[in-house]
């Protein structure tokens, strides 16, 4: 048989516990291993009856009974409103997570996507900060004696030929590095 579908447990496994509520003795049948907690239960109706007849006074054991049974049902009414508004809660509660993390993720592809943007627009920059840069930027270089062609360096002269220096050839790794503002 499953969990779900368990058989009435059979007369041989049925413990017998015996209770006192309202200063009677019952002898009350249970599911071995549950004595214990049929006790408590007896004990708190027994508890509950009492706190009953100091209110009232003697009023009649039935009564007694049944006001002390009116009380638990009453108090388990209460229970089960908290508890659907506890249910309702949690619902709601959960909602807002799935929305919250339905948010967190469209931002965070809203601000990979501004990234992006970014940095293609950094790389654009650099483009043509690499294209408009004179060569000459001002402090021109020394000559370092008798081996120059064309006024440069034969060790520059490569790099020059092609139109770069290599303060232009560093200018997209400052900007990869940080290092360079617009």
């Amino acid at each position: 048989m499953s969990a779900e579908q368990q058989a009435p447990p059979s007369k041989g496994d049925l413990s017998r516990v015996m209770v006192t509520i309202n200063g009677r003795r019952f002898r009350m049948a249970c599911e071995q291993g549950q004595e214990a907690h049929v006790r408590r239960l007896a004990g708190d109706f027994d508890q509950r009856i009492g706190r009953l007849r100091s209110d009232f006074g003697e009023i009649g054991n039935t009564q007694l009974t049944v006001m002390a049974a009116l009380t638990i049902s009453d108090e388990l009414v209460e229970m089960r409103g908290r508890l659907c508004a506890l249910e309702r809660e949690l619902a709601a509660l959960q909602e807002a997570r799935v929305a919250a993390a339905d948010h967190a993720r469209v931002t965070q592809s809203a601000v990979a996507a501004a990234l992006n943007a970014a940095a293609e627009r950094l790389e654009g920059i650099t483009r043509r900060l690499n294209r408009t840069r004179p060569v000459d930027d001002g402090h021109p270089e020394p000559a370092r004696g008798p081996a120059r062609e064309n006024g440069l360096d034969r060790k520059e002269g490569l790099d020059r030929k092609e139109g770069l220096d290599r303060k232009e050839k560093a200018i997209p790794s400052m900007v990869a590095a940080g290092r360079l503002s617009d």
